[in-house]
């Protein structure tokens, strides 16, 4: 499995972490976890940034979040300017990491409010891609 499927566009096609698209394929959001000092990073990391560490193991995470503040995009970098307007959002996982995502294209604007509960969910995307993106619950 190969790095090359994950988002709309991709720069890089192998990485420690190209277990993720397969993990979204299945469903599953995953995130990494450093087996030495214990935090939890999503997107996946392949080492830990804080103490270094190579030793990383995979935890789903349940896709449970709130809305921590969000903005809505009406220009885009080349590639996504066929998605204009579209919506991003910052949310804290029950798991307590950040995530920083699209909105469902289904989410009104008029819905959308700061601690709103939102579910992760994986994003498949024309040609076999796959990112992930936020729903309501």
């Amino acid at each position: 499995m190969s790095f090359d499927k994950f988002g709309k566009m991709s720069y890089v096609s192998e990485t420690k972490v190209a277990d993720f698209v397969k993990y979204l394929e299945e469903g599953k959001i995953m995130a990494t976890r450093c087996i030495r000092c214990g935090k939890l990073y999503f997107p996946p990391r392949a080492d830990c940034p804080d103490d270094l560490s190579v030793d990383m193991t995979w935890q789903e995470l349940s896709g449970r979040c709130k809305l921590l503040t969000y903005t809505t995009a009406h220009f885009a970098p080349i590639g996504f300017k066929d998605d204009l307007p579209y919506t991003l959002a910052l949310a804290q996982c029950e798991e307590g990491v950040k995530v920083f995502a699209l909105f469902s294209k289904d989410l009104n604007e008029n819905e959308i409010h700061i601690g709103m509960d939102l579910r992760l969910t994986p994003l498949p995307l024309p040609n076999g891609r796959i990112t992930y993106e936020l729903k309501k619950v």
